[in-house]
């Protein structure tokens, strides 16, 4: 499922226009991605919650040529299911 399906499939259900699914699904977005900027965690009770961990530098080798490389540092978001997602797909 794409965002596009995602749009259509919400329209359906809640019995919006798409135009409207949209505008909501693009505010949830944007909020979550606000709230990991600040460092926050987003948390839905049985869905899940997203989170942002720090990755430490690190030293990777180039596969073409086997030459060592230097990885810099960086921020990675983190997904983490709930345990009712996790049993709906089990």
């Amino acid at each position: 499922m794409n965002k596009s399906d995602l749009i259509d499939a919400m329209a359906a259900d809640a019995g919006i226009t798409k135009a409207a699914a949209k505008k909501s699904l693009e505010s949830f977005l944007g909020n979550v991605e606000n709230s990991l900027k600040k460092g926050d965690r987003v948390s839905l009770v049985g869905f899940g919650s997203w989170s942002v961990s720090k990755r430490a530098a690190r030293e990777g080798r180039n596969p073409q040529t086997g030459k060592t490389i230097k990885i810099a540092a960086k921020k990675v978001v983190k997904f983490k299911a709930g345990s009712d997602l996790q049993n709906s797909v089990n």
